[in-house]
């Protein structure tokens, strides 16, 4: 993990980034959303790092990675590999491919090269979309990855982007998002039994919930 701790992105991916942050995300969160982001300054900006965060929309993760500063790789489900162009831009961006509807070991791989290559790797807790954007039933994945690679885990609370696009809804519409950061949650040791990888993945879990109930 030496490579971790010292590596950046490829430099195209950050490139990649910093322009669809700056004339897209950012733009739209500031301006549509009428974005709030509190405690930003607690992301590292270098080395292996796990966002773990709830989710709820579609759009929440280009606006959790414009929020983090920094690229944030996620998964993202295996059909979009097979279209041509795109499937080139997302690797680019950092997505890597996940059967649907489970996180697959060929994924959990992934997210640990992703580390290893100086990427943040970002995955919802849950594993899938909630309604009001709570976490209900936390994945072990998370905490799996970070005591295989011995990187902390960020807990971030995405508020209101359940509302952007909702259900019937054909069009986004703008609503207001508020954006919260925890403190950084050290690895479980190497050692740990599965009793502690739940431990872990709760207490991020609680803390996205609190954080959730601060709203606005």
């Amino acid at each position: 993990m030496g490579q971790a701790a010292m590596g950046r992105e490829p430099i195209l991916s950050l490139v990649l980034y910093h322009l669809f942050k700056w004339s897209i995300v950012s733009p739209t969160l500031h301006l549509a959303f009428r974005g709030r982001i509190y405690g930003a300054e607690t992301v590292p900006m270098q080395g292996p790092l796990i966002v773990v965060c709830n989710h709820a929309s579609d759009f929440d993760p280009p606006l959790l990675s414009n929020c983090v500063r920094r690229p944030v790789a996620f998964m993202a489900k295996e059909e979009l590999f097979k279209i041509p162009v795109l499937s080139t831009l997302i690797r680019w961006y950092g997505a890597y491919p996940v059967k649907r509807g489970r996180a697959d070991r060929a994924a959990l791989r992934a997210a640990q090269q992703a580390i290893a290559d100086g990427w943040a790797v970002g995955l919802f807790l849950e594993g899938t979309r909630t309604p009001d954007g709570r976490i209900y039933h936390p994945k072990l994945g998370a905490a799996m990855i970070a005591k295989k690679v011995q990187a902390p885990l960020l807990p971030v609370c995405l508020w209101g982007t359940q509302h952007i696009l909702g259900k019937g809804q054909s069009f986004p519409r703008p609503a207001p998002v508020t954006v919260r950061f925890g403190e950084l949650i050290p690895p479980p040791p190497p050692s740990s039994d599965r009793t502690a990888l739940e431990q872990i993945t709760q207490t991020c879990a609680d803390v996205i919930n609190d954080l959730h109930r601060l709203g606005r």
